[in-house]
């Protein structure tokens, strides 16, 4: 038996269990991990309060963590008991110990840090997608990051940089935007103060830019379109102030015959060989210098409720990890 954070409802932070479960022995095509951290990702709360609502129910939470190999299935050749592995995208990570697929697990490199590497890899991936797929970042783009001090923001900031793109990126405070620029952001805009549509024209002569990524959703969608210049790329990857408005497909026309995607990092990691070239390309991009990954705020798995508030009022930066 070992612990794990459980929902039998849908709801707030309160709904969040300490229970005790029975893992079990894997199946055919499963290992089971003892984990070492847990990430904590905006997708966790969008499970927990029924936004992607759960069919059953009591369920652990979680997408993406860190572990050890304890156990494997009948037919497991390329996993082997001790072998430090790490997932995301996997639900049911909020437990001490855990059965998942052993092709949604990817080896880690020994000079990565376990706890760093839960509380990043899920937004390290969808960092790694975005700039290297949905829209290719070159050498002189100049790009917008909404959220530039979220733990995907950061990352974004961190990578375009090293790619040779000039970063805008929009921040809530000023200690966010210090925050932002020591991760490469050339130039923040405080919403609270400014208009970051306004600023944007301003930055780029008034072209606008060829792709802004969007995590924040309905506060921020609309008036990013405005800061897009003719034929460029809306990115919406999440939806941390809820999720817009039902879209005019004839704004995009009249704005400049501009693009819309709403990509997932499950579409983009579905084939296990897409997933394991993304997880190189990311770690080779940390070994290299052009992202790190951090820990800005750690809680106690059984804690985790107080890790929900915080990361929901907008009281955390970066990463967070939940130590099991």
């Amino acid at each position: 038996m070992v612990h794990a954070i459980r929902i039998h409802e849908h709801g707030g932070p309160e709904v969040l269990r300490w229970d005790e479960i029975e893992v079990g022995e894997p199946g055919s095509g499963q290992v089971r991990i003892r984990q070492t951290a847990v990430g904590l990702n905006y997708i966790d709360t969008y499970h927990r309060s029924g936004a992607y609502r759960l069919p059953n129910l009591p369920a652990v939470i979680g997408m993406a963590g860190t572990g050890v190999v304890e156990a494997l299935g009948p037919d497991i050749t390329t996993l082997k008991i001790g072998d430090h592995v790490g997932y995301a995208m996997a639900i049911g990570a909020y437990a001490e110990s855990r059965l998942i697929a052993a092709d949604r697990l990817v080896p880690l490199p020994s000079w990565l840090d376990e706890q760093a590497t839960a509380a990043t890899l899920l937004q390290g991936l969808t960092a790694q997608y975005l700039l290297r797929s949905t829209y290719a970042v070159q050498p002189g783009d100049t790009i917008l990051v909404q959220a530039a001090a979220g733990g995907v923001g950061l990352l974004l900031c961190s990578w375009a940089r090293h790619l040779g793109a000039t970063v805008i990126g929009t921040v809530g405070s000023a200690e966010k935007a210090e925050l932002a620029q020591a991760h490469g952001c050339h130039h923040t805009i405080d919403y609270t103060r400014e208009n970051f549509v306004t600023r944007v024209k301003d930055l780029t002569d008034g072209q606008g830019v060829p792709v802004v990524y969007d995590g924040v959703g309905r506060t921020t969608f609309l008036d990013g379109l405005d800061c897009l210049r003719p034929r460029g790329l809306m990115v919406l990857f999440g939806a941390a102030s809820g999720a817009p408005a039902p879209l005019d497909l004839g704004l995009l026309a009249a704005k400049g015959s501009l693009y819309v995607t709403r990509p997932t990092l499950a579409t983009y990691t579905a084939k296990r060989e897409d997933l394991m070239t993304s997880a190189a390309d990311l770690f080779d991009a940390v070994r290299n210098g052009g992202v790190t990954f951090t820990v800005n705020q750690r809680f106690a798995l059984k804690d985790t409720a107080d890790a929900h508030r915080a990361l929901e009022s907008r009281a955390t930066t970066g990463s967070t990890v939940l130590v099991p």
